[in-house]
């Protein structure tokens, strides 16, 4: 199995998953900002996309997904309860998508988003904006569909699964390190907190922090109705 992140820019990430046997490959968490790199990768290495999966439904960038169905003939995977269109593969909780001879196990985590998976390979844990690196902690769950109780109870899914998962979160400081689930389990905060209400006073501080989202209002409506804008302003 080839794995590798894409974005050599920016704080989102983008994985791609090949099985070197048989070239198969998919594309996690693409972004529309960078679909002439990804055509390009796919061309070079000589791959057949088979699947752009969307771990849920992204407030801060355009997806690439549809943009790659069209383009490669792909299928768009997303969790079957999503409002977003022009998805023609939809998850099911604990369903196993098979790239060439590569399992994707998917587990619904609703929390940051209600349409949120997570994507368990047999080494890798892809897990969008629902679990950060170390100090990173969780995605904010103040914007469209989240629900912070939601995401405190989907915490618990991750406690059957191995320590050793390399965890490749959906969105990073460039140049940081992904680290094991063990790892996680001892140094990122939310999977050392107690309670609810602790949890939920983290999120209030951190949402405080952050501020608005600035491309919500361009990037939400393209990925839910599937239509690329012809006016992207970061992309003037």
């Amino acid at each position: 199995m080839h794995f590798e992140q894409l974005n050599k820019t920016g704080w989102a990430q983008t994985y791609l998953l090949v099985d070197s046997h048989s070239k198969s490959a998919a594309i996690i968490d693409p972004v529309y900002d960078f679909m002439d790199d990804y055509l390009s990768v796919i061309k070079s290495k000589g791959l057949t996309l088979t699947h752009a999966i969307a771990t849920h439904t992204h407030a801060d960038h355009i997806t690439a997904c549809y943009s790659l169905r069209e383009s490669t003939g792909c299928e768009y995977a997303m969790w079957k309860d999503t409002a977003c269109l022009g998805v023609s593969h939809y998850l099911n909780e604990e369903e196993v998508l098979m790239i060439g001879s590569i399992p994707l196990k998917i587990h619904h985590v609703p929390g940051h988003t209600n349409d949120h998976v997570l994507i368990e390979t047999p080494s890798h844990l892809m897990t969008g904006d629902f679990l950060f690196t170390g100090e990173g902690g969780a995605g904010r769950d103040d914007l469209p569909s989240g629900r912070v109780h939601d995401h405190w109870l989907s915490l618990k899914r991750l406690d059957p699964l191995s320590g050793n998962l390399l965890v490749c979160t959906g969105h990073e400081p460039p140049g940081t390190e992904m680290k094991s689930l063990e790892w996680n389990r001892e140094n990122n905060p939310v999977l050392n907190m107690d309670s609810f209400e602790e949890y939920s006073a983290w999120q209030a501080k951190v949402t405080a922090g952050l501020g608005s989202v600035s491309k919500i209002k361009t990037a939400l409506p393209a990925n839910i109705f599937a239509e690329i804008p012809e006016d992207i302003p970061w992309m003037n």
